[in-house]
Order: structure tokens, then sequence, then C-alpha cells
């Protein structure tokens, strides 16, 4: 029990808008770690380690392309269609939905989530029919967002609960597209693509339940922006190897490495240190299914940093 609660506890999905993350301020200007080289550096072992992660490989080969990922026409959702093909198509609505439903659980149950709640509302299309047909209104079209919108909050809980907290991020989907409705006119966020990064996290701020992991990641993968997210796997490797004080919390941290760490190495960078979290044993206290982690023992790349911490914070 104890353990749910803090799992609960540590979900970005709140009950009032998160203030907008600001890029500026210097939290450990004397902190000197990580210069562009430890960068470099880490880039470089973890890339020889694992090779650079599929499931990010589709956003890497759009940016390497210098194209963003604009979709040029919503294609439908049958359950099986393979966002890893060269015909990825991925609206900024469609990722920021994704992200939320990412928020404390595996990555394979994210992405069912994610899957059951596309392909579950075309189902709701009759019912819509029937129901806006009382109102005077003839064979309606929808997209999926809007058939989440109109739904109930149950069924909308029901088409994600293998994803976890469904009560809880079913309400933050529902507000999303509500509070996007009634600001925009529309159920689209393709107009970011046209703010700054500043611009950007105060827009999706203002969002109940968007806190500032997700907007980060929208930033980096959707609209292709330089930007560095923090999450469990990050925030702990990089305390271990001495890139942030032992004291410094989540946001601090975000702070700190999106201004030390240079922009071109700041998307290969955080998906290695993710996904190297993820399956290292030394190098993170938590994350994931021990049997399906990995122990690198001494070849683990990332422990030369980590002794080279240790012995600065002892000096």
């Amino acid at each position: 029990m104890q353990r749910r609660s803090r799992k609960r506890k540590q979900t970005e999905v709140q009950a009032q808008p998160s203030p907008p993350i600001k890029s500026t301020g210097e939290p450990f200007p004397n902190h000197p770690h990580p210069t562009p080289e430890d960068c470099r550096a880490v880039r470089d072992d973890l890339l020889a380690l694992h090779g650079f992660p599929k499931e990010f490989a589709k956003y890497r080969s759009q940016r390497l392309n210098g194209s963003a990922l604009i979709p040029a026409k919503p294609e439908p959702f049958d359950g099986e269609h393979d966002q890893s093909s060269s015909g990825f198509n991925e609206s900024v609505l469609d990722g920021l939905v994704s992200t939320v439903l990412s928020q404390n659980t595996t990555d394979v149950n994210s992405h069912r989530a994610f899957a059951s709640l596309k392909s579950a509302f075309p189902t709701w299309e009759d019912w819509v029919t029937n129901s806006l047909s009382k109102l005077g209104v003839l064979r309606p079209t929808f997209s999926w967002v809007e058939l989440v919108l109109i739904a109930e909050s149950k069924s909308v809980e029901n088409a994600i609960r293998c994803g976890g907290l469904a009560p809880t991020k079913a309400s933050c989907i529902k507000n999303v597209l509500s509070c996007l409705l009634e600001k925009k006119g529309k159920l689209c966020l393709e107009y970011l693509r046209d703010l700054s990064v500043d611009e950007i996290k105060a827009e999706l701020s203002q969002f109940k339940g968007i806190g500032p992991k997700t907007v980060a990641c929208v930033l980096m993968f959707q609209l292709q922006k330089d930007d560095f997210p923090v999450d469990t796997h990050v925030f702990q490797i990089a305390k271990a190897i001495g890139w942030v004080p032992e004291a410094a919390d989540t946001k601090k941290t975000y702070l700190h490495l999106n201004r030390r760490i240079p922009n071109e190495l700041k998307f290969d960078l955080n998906c290695l240190l993710f996904t190297h979290g993820k399956l290292c044993q030394k190098c993170t206290k938590r994350g994931g299914n021990p049997q399906k982690r990995e122990s690198y023992g001494n070849s683990c790349p990332l422990l030369n940093y980590c002794d080279i911490s240790k012995s600065e914070c002892n000096s």
C-alpha cells in the first residue's frame, strides 16, 4: 500500500495547472558539470553500449532529415498501424495524449492504453449519431479526439485502464480537449509549431495535469525543439555521475541540464540516458521489473563517471 501511495504522489497529473516552465535562471552556478566534453563522452559511451534505441529512431530520423512531424492528413487507426514505419505520422495532440498515458507506467502498458483509446472510440460513432440525430444533426463525422471529448469519463477510463491511474488520466485528457476546443475552436495543437520554446511552455502549462516533464517531452519529440526532459531515470543517473548536486530536485535538475548540455547533443543523450536507466541495475535505484533489467557489472561505462563524482565530493 505504501508503494502505491508514493507512486500516486509522483504522477504529474494534478488538480491545478502547472506553473509555466522558465528556461532562464542558473540553479547551480558553481557546479562545474556537465561540460560539453562530459556530455559528448557519455553520449558516445552509451551509444557504443546500446546502439541508438529503436523506439526513438523515428523521431531521430525526422531530425536528421530536417523535417517536422507534421501530419499531412489524419489517418484512421486500425489497431495495427506501425508508427515506426517510414510512413510515420503523429500530431502534436496525439503526442501530448500519449505522453500523459505514459506517466507512472511501463512503455508496454502506455502504448497499449494509447492504442486502446484510439481503436475503441470509432465504435461510439453509432451512439453519437443516434444521440445527435435527436437534436437534428444528421450524419456527423468525428475524429477520435472529438469522440473522446463527448464520451462519458467512465468510457474513457475503461479504454485506458491498462495504463494505470485511469480516472486521473482520463480527467486530464478530457480537460485538455475541452479547454482546447473552448480557447481555439478546434481540437488541434499544430499551431504550437510556430511558437518559441518559452511560448510553447506557457501554452501547454495552462492545461491542468500537464506538468514540466510532459511539456518537455512534447517539445523534444513532436515539436523537434532542443529540450531535455528529466524523468526518474535521467534524474537518478544525473545525480549518480555528479551532473547535479546530491540535494538537487527534478525541477532544478531540468533547469541546470538544459543550460549545460549543448543543444545538438540533447536529443541523443536524453534517449540514451532514459534507455540505460531502464536497463542497468547499477545506475538507478528503481525503474521496472528487476528480472528484465540487465547487470553490466564493471562493464557499465557510467561507473567511471560515478567514481569521478565520488572522488570530487571527497576531495
